[in-house]
């Protein structure tokens, strides 16, 4: 025994990868809603019944679009091992690669609000993904405490939840106003003037 992963499990595995980045740039352009999956098994090179058997519902796929976006985006962020003011600039480089993917940014949005009811499908994903999302901006504003960049009064946890507040309603903004927000202009300005250090 080698450990080595069987051949066909490997393959199956690299499929339903190229399924889940082919997903997420057909909801980013159609958004879920106008996103059909005979489309994208044809974008897959295989059969509707092929799609099926590695996400056996829309919804189903839904979940792991979502998770696999907060996983590329999470390895973005920590890119170089990126810590305090570093993470807090990467936040910001976020909302600019946001505005770049439309369909995203509206299909989380959408989603996000529909999953605040318990027996939404996607509740309990919504309830993870914002405790570690908040989580992750308070490290990184506790962080920049150390390194002697916060502003004296700035409180990494309350500074840490208000950043994911705003990130998200600059999105719903971003939305509505036909893309004319600034997202990343906004939430930079936001952190700089909690910083000593330019960000």
């Amino acid at each position: 025994m080698t450990g080595e992963a069987p051949r066909g499990y490997a393959k199956g595995r690299a499929k339903r990868l190229e399924i889940l980045d082919q997903a997420m740039a057909l909801f980013g352009e159609a958004g879920y809603r106008g996103a059909s999956l005979r489309v994208l098994a044809t974008r897959c090179g295989i059969s509707h019944t092929g799609l099926l058997h590695h996400f056996p519902t829309k919804e189903a796929l839904l979940l792991a679009v979502l998770e696999h976006r907060d996983e590329v985006d999470g390895a973005w962020l920590s890119l170089g091992g990126t810590t305090g003011v570093g993470r807090l600039r990467r936040f910001a480089e976020l909302a600019a690669l946001n505005s770049t993917r439309r369909g995203i940014v509206e299909l989380f949005t959408v989603v996000s609000a529909e999953a605040t009811a318990a027996d939404h499908p996607a509740h309990g994903y919504f309830v993870r993904r914002y405790g570690n999302s908040v989580q992750g901006a308070q490290r990184a504003y506790a962080q920049a405490r150390l390194e002697g960049a916060l502003r004296a009064g700035i409180e990494p946890d309350d500074a840490g939840r208000q950043l994911i507040a705003l990130m998200d309603g600059l999105q719903v903004q971003w939305l509505l106003g036909d893309r004319a927000t600034d997202m990343a202009g906004v939430l930079r300005a936001h952190v700089q003037a909690q910083l000593t250090v330019d960000l």
